[in-house]
């Protein structure tokens, strides 16, 4: 399963396949259960994570105190803080397990040196990042654009396993509305 997630996670046509191997060897398994914290607020971050299989999800506290989730990472993503982790400061957000989860973790000094040693791994790294800048810049015009249901329905069709195995409150955090209001989406919806 190792070799076949993680040829997935970093393919790209600049890759070759012993670059490849040496990024997938230089990954240790891991194994979090429901409810351990990866990373907490005021943490440096000193790895990131494949996720497997499982559930996890990041999540700051507002002004307020209250708990906001800020993103999911479901089976087969990248599991990561990039400000705390690239940066090297505390981070503002927590990351903890929903559900049993397996991964595969790399630290960050070997990921440094893996990253300016193998040819194509940092347009890898590069071809990523634009995607994940695309993510959060369209997440955060949606949560402007469009309604709170319509972003449900986005989730269900992006992420079904987060509406499968999420805490609903999680849920109606992320889309930026009260318990009482995702509740009355759900109804219409189903």
């Amino acid at each position: 399963m190792k070799h076949q997630l993680l040829s997935q996670v970093y393919k790209h046509p600049l890759i070759q396949q012993e670059g490849l191997s040496k990024i997938i060897d230089a990954h240790q398994k891991v194994s979090f259960a429901k409810g351990d914290f990866i990373l907490k607020q005021r943490e440096i971050a000193s790895s990131y994570l494949i996720m497997e299989s499982g559930l996890m999800r990041s999540f700051a506290y507002d002004y307020n105190g209250n708990d906001i989730s800020t993103e999911f990472f479901c089976d087969y993503e990248i599991v990561i803080d990039v400000l705390s982790l690239f940066k090297r400061v505390p981070t503002s957000e927590n990351i903890q397990a929903l559900t049993d989860c397996s991964c595969w973790k790399i630290d960050f000094d070997v990921f440094q040196e893996l990253f300016h040693s193998i040819d194509g791994f940092s347009e890898w790294g590069r071809f990523w990042m634009t995607g994940r800048l695309f993510h959060f810049k369209q997440r955060s015009l949606e949560m402007v654009t469009i309604s709170a249901k319509e972003r449900y329905q986005q989730l269900i069709q992006e992420k079904p396993q987060v509406v499968l195995q999420s805490p609903l409150k999680y849920i109606a955090s992320y889309l930026g509305i009260t318990d009482t209001s995702f509740s009355r989406i759900r109804k219409e919806i189903s």
